[in-house]
């Protein structure tokens, strides 16, 4: 199960960046200006903000192995759509797409992790399926320019269209294997007839919770900004077209290590510890990106990398949260979810926008210094909550 929500995620990683290193042909095919791709960039955020919590409801009546194959083929179908696109609105379209089927994957995986894991098991297995989206990023990031781009002839489409094969291709795989766990029969049942709407109020009356949301908007935000306009920054910075996606790739590529790493050491208090550094890895990283020069900016990728697990680390927190359970899982995760694309809305647009009001990207990185420093502020507001919770 593991193995095949891990592919299902590199699908969701390959659709999902598979825009990002072709901005400027896409741009240049379909005359969009950066403002423009900013919103089209944010279109499946925006989708998703609507989708994640009747998600989170769905996936608590129909079972997780139904709703992530649901959501995988809409997201094979929202790569198919963008390769055919021709003008602003039917690329938003094509993108907002991936925000119906986005938030049945990312609510369906922790509930399964929920379902097929113990406490003490589920930081390595978050920490194994999140590979699979940053696999999937980097071979769009490294390849899209370098290897699809001359393959066929230059064309945008058919390489975005090659990316949505592979989404299609697993979802065919989690078919074949996906299935419920026979040692949590009961819980599925209980949960698939009393879990609904009248989950989310509870859980938004838990102090941790509330924190927890609040962090994720802006991590969210941050998260979108940099994987949909990394490229072009380094483009900015002097790279060409192949090298920028080649090394718009790295962040990714160390993700995959941090995630196999720090997951496992991501048990209690030490939790915000972790998150600590890695927003300060964020400070530094996005400094570094503007100011220093190309040995410098190589660094900052890295550190980019680092702390590429820091949302799956605040998930973990999350479940861990007071009335958050297996049963309800899907409700608290949509609420996540819901809450974190919110930022995924804002994130590509402000960073666009400030682009094209400052005609160059030094703004922008401004913008996300500054987010860096309210996630690393906002430990200190994690840390007050739970010491409360343990003595209540």
């Amino acid at each position: 199960m593991l193995a095949a929500l891990w592919f299902t995620y590199t699908g969701f990683g390959m659709v999902n960046a598979s825009m990002a290193p072709l901005i400027t042909p896409i741009c240049d095919d379909l005359g969009l200006s950066r403002s423009a791709m900013g919103l089209v960039l944010g279109a499946w955020a925006l989708v998703y903000i609507a989708a994640a919590i009747p998600s989170g409801t769905l996936l608590d009546r129909i079972g997780t192995p139904k709703g992530v194959a649901i959501g995988i083929f809409i997201i094979a179908a929202s790569g198919f759509a963008r390769a055919l696109a021709v003008d602003f609105v039917t690329l938003f379209i094509a993108v907002g797409i991936f925000g119906v089927g986005g938030p049945l994957m990312s609510v369906g995986a922790p509930k399964l992790i929920a379902q097929w894991f113990d406490t003490k098991e589920r930081g390595t297995a978050v920490g194994i399926y999140m590979t699979g989206p940053f696999i999937g990023t980097a071979l769009s990031l490294a390849s899209a320019n370098s290897v699809f781009m001359p393959l066929f002839n230059d064309s945008w489409r058919l390489t975005v269209g090659a990316f949505a094969v592979v989404s299609l291709v697993a979802g065919f795989v989690w078919l074949a294997v996906a299935r419920e766990p026979a040692a949590s029969t009961t819980t599925s049942t209980e949960s698939k007839g009393h879990a609904g709407l009248r989950e989310f109020a509870p859980l938004l009356r838990v102090p941790l919770v509330q924190t927890v949301l609040l962090t994720a908007l802006a991590g969210f935000m941050f998260n979108h900004a940099t994987s949909n306009w990394l490229p072009e920054i380094l483009r900015s910075r002097g790279l060409d077209a192949s090298a920028a996606g080649f090394w718009a790739s790295m962040p990714t590529l160390v993700g995959i290590v941090s995630s196999l790493t720090i997951p496992r050491f991501a048990i209690g208090k030490r939790r915000i510890d972790i998150l600590t550094g890695l927003y300060l890895c964020l400070i530094v990283a996005t400094l570094m990106l503007a100011f220093t020069d190309i040995p410098g900016l190589y660094v900052s990728l890295v550190l980019f990398g680092v702390a590429r697990i820091m949302g799956p680390i605040l998930m973990l927190v999350l479940m861990e949260a007071p009335k958050v359970e297996a049963r309800n899982m899907g409700a608290a995760t949509g609420l996540y979810f819901t809450v974190g694309e919110i930022g995924g809305v804002i994130g590509p647009v402000i960073i666009g926008v400030t682009a094209d009001l400052t005609g160059g990207f030094q703004g922008s990185i401004f913008v996300l210094a500054l987010l860096a420093t309210y996630l690393f502020v906002m430990t200190f507001s994690l840390r007050r909550v739970l010491a409360k919770q343990r003595y209540t």
